[in-house]
């Protein structure tokens, strides 16, 4: 059954981009529910964890929250989302982007991320074609797409997606899917070492913390997908566009000098644009070298 699959996704490539087109869009809507829930999940368990070391009794009155349960409600007005309500992108439009019940305005966010998600799943089938690379590379990208939302809305990037991740990406390099085991898990170390010496140094400095560990985790995350030979092109870009974003921030009055901005968004996005175009990039960086 999964050879004909395979089969007909070949000899039709319209309907393998429109599949992963459709899987994509359908994803984006469950990213959004990582995005909300699972900075919640965390701050529960670390609360719970916190009572259990004082010994304080246990929240009792808290509702049970994991990714899959209870079903997404209004926020405003507890009305439970239908199936029909929760077709990526159509059923914001369809309902105009409020609430069916209680007409409160729903956030661009939920159709943005399901847009977007859609965008980054086609670019990377029409890239890696009907592949192992493909499954895996939707994995990650979809990964790296709630990673960042997360971090913009709560400067957190969770081990939970990170370091499974990290742990996939060498086991996936056993078999050469996208880089051998030796680049792999080099990349994994250098990874995470270079983003915590420039911490350890800056921290020594100015006595501040010039970014949080979740960052060096998706570093070696990534180093772990795509070789420690494309951690320069991934570090560079993503500080290109990390300092050319901030500029523009406070030059617009959007921020502040003193302002934290979160720095997964960027090598996330440094990282999913490696995946697909680093040996070019690479090319590029260096013939200025």
């Amino acid at each position: 059954m999964l050879s004909q699959t395979i089969s007909f996704f070949e000899q039709t490539p319209w309907a393998f981009y429109s599949y992963i087109t459709v899987v994509g869009l359908l994803v984006g809507s469950f990213l959004n529910v990582v995005i909300y829930r699972l900075p919640i999940m965390m701050q529960r368990e670390w609360r719970s964890e916190c009572l259990e070391f004082l010994k304080q009794p246990a929240d009792e009155e808290q509702q049970n929250l994991n990714l899959m349960f209870p079903r997404s409600r209004c926020g405003n007005c507890g009305h439970q989302i239908t199936a029909l309500e929760n077709i990526p992108i159509l059923s914001y439009l369809f309902l105009k982007g409020k609430c069916s019940s209680c007409q409160t305005h729903i956030s661009i966010q939920y159709p943005l991320v399901e847009l977007f998600t859609g965008l980054v799943s086609i670019t990377v089938a029409l890239h890696f074609g009907v592949t192992l690379q493909t499954l895996f590379a939707l994995i990650l990208s979809w990964t790296l797409i709630a990673a960042s939302g997360i971090d913009i809305s709560h400067k957190l990037l969770p081990d939970n997606l990170t370091l499974p991740l990290l742990w996939l990406g060498i086991l996936l390099s056993f078999f050469n899917i996208f880089i051998d085991l030796e680049s792999s898990v080099i990349g994994a170390m250098a990874g995470y070492m270079s983003l915590w010496s420039v911490y350890i140094v800056f921290k020594i400095i100015t006595g501040k913390e010039g970014m949080g560990h979740g960052d060096f985790k998706l570093l070696a995350m990534l180093g772990a997908w795509m070789g420690w030979k494309l951690l320069f092109v991934i570090i560079l870009t993503s500080s290109l566009v990390g300092a050319t974003v901030g500029i523009s921030m406070i030059l617009l009055k959007k921020t502040s000098r003193g302002t934290q901005i979160p720095f997964g968004p960027y090598l996330a996005a440094a990282g999913w644009i490696s995946l697909l175009y680093g040996e070019q990039l690479n090319r590029f960086y260096y013939s200025f070298l």
